[in-house]
C-alpha cells in the first residue's frame, strides 16, 4: 500500500505497511481499485450527460464510492470488495446509458480504455493485484511527484465534496449538475493530465463544486431540522442508560432518537455531532441529553469509559477496543471487520438493547454546559449590531480558528492561538478542531460572545455566507475584512473546503499543523505565490504578523 491522504501520514511522507489510521494493506488497496472503477463510471456517465441522458444509480453509487475511502470511513476488506464489484455493474450500466444516448443523437460512441475498460478478477488476490496497479506509486512512476500530487489534490478534494453529497442526498437534496461535475472530475483524472496549470484550474473547479455541495448540505440540513439557534449544550452526563453517538450523519441521529423516545436511554452526541444540538428539530428530544467527549481522535479512551452503547456514523472511526466492541455499533458507508452494522433501513433495535444491558452513569455530573449554534442564520441576523461594534472600534477582528482535529503532535498550536486571540477580537470555529478550545472561557463583547460556534466542518459555508454578508455591509471584498484564517486540517473534507476558499479568492490563508505529504514544495510554492496560503508557525508570531 501508499497512502499519504490524511495529515497524520507516517513520517509526514506516507503509509506503506499499515494506515496511521488503522487501514490494513488490504482495505487500502481495494480502496485505491475502487477509485479507479470510479473514474471508469465517470468517463461513461460524462459522455452521457452531454447528451441529456443521466442515471441516479450511477451518481449516488459514484458519491457512495468516493466517500467510502475517505479517511477513517471503510477498513471492512469484505464491503470494499462488494463495492469494488458493484463498480463494474454501475460502469456497465453507465457504458449503456451513453452509448444508448449515442445512438438517439445519431453519433458513433467513443471507444474508451483505461478505467472504462478495467475488468474485475474473479478473486480477492487479482482484485488486490489490479489495486496495485491502480495506486499512486504507479502515477508518479509516469507523471512524476509534482503531477501525481496536484492530481490527488483535486481528487481528495472530490472525496470531501462527495461526503457532502451523500449527506444531502440522504435528506433528500440533489441537483443532477454537480453530479455531472463530479463525472466531469472523474473523467478528467482518469486521462491523467500532466500539466500542472490545468491541474490548479481543476483543483479550484472541484473547490466551486464543493461550494454547491455544502450549499445542498446547508439546505437539507437546515429543510430537515429548522435554523441552527444559539442552544445551551450539556457536557457532562445524566444518570442513567445512555447511547452515544458520533460522525456527522444528523438522519441517523434522527431516527435513533425516535426509536429510543420512551425506553429511558438518553443520547449524546460526540465531536462532529456537537451542532446537532442547535437544530431545533433534534434539540426537541428531551433525551438528546447532551455532548460526551471531545474530538475523534480520543474516542478509545472516551468509549471505554462510556458505560453505554456507541453508534459510528459516517466518518472518524477508530480501531475498536476489545473492552467496547460488542457495544458498538456502524451505520451508513462506516464500518469495521466484524463489527455490528446497522442496514439501510436504519433499525436502530441493537444499539438500544446494549444501552438497555450496559451499567449507564450511575449519577449526574457537575452542571457544566457550552452554547453552539451559531450558523450563518444565527449570525447574519444581528449583522447590523456586529458591523456597528467593528465601526465603534469595539470588535477589532475576526479569526476564523476551526477545521479537523488529530492525535499529531502540534495541535496544541490552536488552544494557544485562541487563548492569545486578544478580548476586542471574535473567533469564529467549526468542525471537530474547536474542541481544542471550545470549553474555555472567552466572554462577550457587548452581548456578542467572543467565540461563535459555526457548526460541523461543512458549516464552513456559513463560515463564507457571514464573511460575504460582512463585506458587503463594509462594501469591500472578503481580502479587505478583518478577517483571519486560521485552519487545521486532517482529512479530505478539510482538502475540499480549503479549495473552496482558493476558488473563491481568499488569500493569507494559515494551514496546519503540517502541510500536505501530497502536495510537494514546489506545487505549495505555486498556493503561496499565487494565493498566500502559509505554514503556521507560533502563536504569538502568527497574531502579530496578522493584527500588525
Amino acid at each position: 500500500m501508499f497512502c499519504y491522504q490524511c495529515e497524520q501520514t507516517a513520517k509526514g511522507q506516507g503509509c506503506t505497511a499499515r494506515g496511521v489510521c488503522g487501514k490494513s494493506d488490504e482495505a487500502a488497496t481495494l480502496m485505491d481499485l475502487l477509485v479507479h472503477a470510479a473514474k471508469g463510471i465517470g468517463m461513461y456517465a460524462h459522455r452521457a450527460a452531454a447528451l441529456g441522458a443521466r442515471d441516479e444509480e450511477a451518481d449516488v453509487f459514484v458519491v457512495e464510492a468516493l466517500f467510502a475511502t475517505v479517511t477513517n470511513v471503510d477498513f471492512d476488506p469484505d464491503q470494499l470488495e462488494e463495492l469494488v464489484r458493484r463498480a463494474a455493474e454501475i460502469r456497465d450500466k453507465a457504458r449503456a446509458l451513453y452509448e444508448d444516448a449515442c445512438a438517439r443523437a445519431g453519433q458513433e460512441p467513443e471507444r474508451l480504455d483505461g478505467p472504462a475498460a478495467w475488468q474485475p478478477a474473479n478473486t480477492r488476490e487479482g482484485l488486490l493485484a489490479q489495486g496495485r496497479e491502480a495506486g499512486i506509486q504507479g502515477r508518479v512512476d509516469r507523471v512524476g511527484e509534482d503531477v501525481a500530487g496536484l492530481q490527488e489534490l483535486s481528487l481528495y478534494g472530490l472525496k470531501g465534496a462527495a461526503a457532502y453529497l451523500d449527506h444531502a442526498q440522504i435528506l433528500g437534496r440533489e441537483a443532477a449538475d454537480v453530479y455531472a461535475s463530479v463525472h466531469e472530475t472523474l473523467d478528467a483524472l482518469a486521462r491523467e493530465p500532466t500539466d500542472a496549470q490545468e491541474l490548479l484550474a481543476r483543483a479550484l473547479q472541484v473547490g466551486e463544486l464543493n461550494l454547491k455541495a455544502m450549499d445542498l448540505l446547508d439546505a437539507a440540513n437546515t429543510g430537515a431540522y429548522g435554523d441552527p439557534q444559539p442552544t445551551q449544550v450539556r457536557v457532562t452526563p445524566v444518570r442513567g442508560k445512555a447511547i452515544v453517538v458520533s460522525g456527522h450523519d444528523l438522519k441517523d441521529l434522527e431516527e435513533l432518537l425516535k426509536q429510543t423516545q420512551g425506553t429511558g436511554v438518553n443520547v449524546y452526541t460526540h465531536g462532529e455531532m456537537l451542532p446537532a444540538h442547535g437544530y431545533p428539530g433534534l434539540n426537541k428530544y428531551a433525551h438528546l441529553v447532551g455532548n460526551y467527549g471531545g474530538a475523534w481522535q480520543d474516542q478509545e479512551k472516551e468509549f471505554d469509559a462510556f458505560p453505554g452503547a456507541v453508534l459510528m456514523t459516517t466518518n472518524c472511526l477508530q480501531k475498536p477496543r476489545p473492552s467496547y466492541r460488542d457495544r458498538i455499533f456502524t451505520s451508513g458507508l462506516v464500518a469495521w471487520p466484524q463489527v455490528a452494522h446497522i442496514g439501510s433501513d436504519r433499525d436502530f433495535g441493537p444499539v438500544i438493547r446494549a444501552a438497555q444491558a450496559a451499567p449507564g452513569f450511575a449519577e449526574d455530573g457537575p452542571d457544566k454546559s457550552i452554547t453552539v449554534g451559531f450558523g450563518h442564520h444565527a449570525v447574519l441576523g444581528v449583522a447590523d449590531q456586529v458591523v456597528d461594534l467593528v465601526k465603534a472600534g469595539q470588535i477589532r477582528h475576526f479569526f476564523l480558528v476551526g477545521g479537523c482535529d488529530g492525535a499529531k503532535p502540534g495541535r496544541n498550536y490552536y488552544t494557544e492561538f485562541a487563548q492569545a486571540v486578544p478580548e476586542d477580537c471574535v473567533i469564529l470555529t467549526l468542525a471537530c478542531g474547536k474542541y481544542r478550545f471550545n470549553k474555555l472561557e472567552f466572554g462577550a463583547i457587548d452581548g456578542i460572545p467572543r467565540l461563535l460556534d459555526v457548526g460541523q466542518c461543512n458549516d464552513a459555508y456559513g463560515a463564507v455566507r457571514i464573511a460575504q454578508a460582512l463585506a458587503g455591509a463594509f462594501d469591500c471584498g472578503v481580502n479587505d475584512l478583518p478577517l483571519s484564517f486560521v485552519l487545521s486540517w486532517y482529512e479530505q473534507k478539510a482538502v475540499a473546503i480549503l479549495l473552496t476558499l482558493l476558488h473563491l479568492g481568499v488569500r493569507d490563508i494559515r494551514l496546519g499543523p503540517t502541510l500536505p505529504a501530497f502536495v510537494s514544495p514546489s506545487v505549495f510554492g505555486v498556493l503561496a505565490d499565487q494565493y498566500n496560503v502559509m505554514p503556521v508557525t507560533d502563536p504569538q508570531q502568527d497574531l502579530r504578523a496578522i493584527l500588525g
